[in-house]
């Protein structure tokens, strides 16, 4: 029962992130910048639409180049980078490796760039979702779904189009691939990203729009051990998109369609995300 009651704790460990304050379920907005200045607040004028009774009705604006968005807060508005004040500051983007997160009380907003758009997206920590979220919905813990997979390397790494959710396409790195035996079939699914701490997969299967999230789910694993690496189709869970309008995740490789019902994992909690 040690691995069921690991499985669990992990199952409680993804639910109290979803609902944190900076969470899935806090954002409250995706607003794509215009070049020249582009206004941000709780009135119903401005272009950022900032929730109402959490932000002021001014709070600033972001000047944008095309390649640079600047942020500069409304007098008498107190906006913080980490714990210092500021009046204008260089947003870096979600891409980049320290990417500037600017708070104005309740409400967060960071810059994002999807497919060479920026845009900004919006946190709320007072979002009513956080408390209304029914809670994830998981299949029972089966252990015919751990599968031992052969994780082979691409040298160098391939290019391969993807899709997110928002109908963008964007080449991206592939570093290799899994094989495994599907119910007396070999199966492969494509990497996505890999590290020391292990393979992250996303992948689709017939339980799509049945039972699990219609866009497919994700799939993170342990680290290698040579060239071998566990799939746990138990931790298999939805992605981002399932649980609000506002996140842009990508969708499964064409390759990582998988043949039969994986009946394991997270299950759809139509929790109004994309449909």
């Amino acid at each position: 029962m040690a691995y069921d009651d690991d499985v669990r704790q992990w199952r409680q460990n993804v639910e109290a992130a979803l609902r944190g304050e900076e969470s899935w379920l806090s954002l409250a907005g995706l607003f794509w910048l215009k070049p020249g200045e582009n206004s941000m607040g709780s009135g119903q004028h401005n272009g950022i639409l900032l929730p109402e009774g959490a932000a002021p009705e001014v709070a600033g604006n972001i000047e944008f180049d095309g390649n640079r968005a600047v942020f500069h807060s409304a007098p008498g508005v107190e906006a913080r980078s980490g714990e210092d004040l500021i009046g204008s500051i260089l947003l870096q983007p979600d891409i980049s490796d320290s990417p500037t997160r600017i708070r104005l009380g309740d409400v967060a907003f960071m810059a994002v760039v999807r497919a060479g758009r920026w845009g900004v997206r919006v946190w709320n920590r007072k979002h009513p979702a956080r408390d209304t979220f029914p809670g994830r919905r998981w299949y029972p813990i089966q252990d015919r779904w751990l599968r031992t997979a052969r994780y082979e390397r691409y040298d160098p790494p391939r290019s391969i189009m993807t899709e997110n959710i928002l109908g963008d396409s964007e080449s991206a790195p592939c570093p290799g691939y899994v094989e495994f035996d599907l119910d007396g079939a070999s199966a492969r699914l494509l990497v996505t990203d890999a590290d020391a701490d292990g393979l992250f997969l996303i992948f689709a299967d017939p339980t799509n729009g049945n039972t699990t999230y219609p866009a497919g789910r994700f799939l993170a694993t342990g680290p290698v051990d040579g060239e071998r690496v566990l799939l746990d189709f138990n931790r298999a869970y939805s992605p981002p998109c399932a649980f609000t309008p506002f996140a842009t995740c990508p969708l499964p490789p064409i390759e990582n369609r998988l043949p039969i019902p994986i009946e394991a994992g997270e299950m759809d909690t139509a929790a109004g995300g994309h449909e």
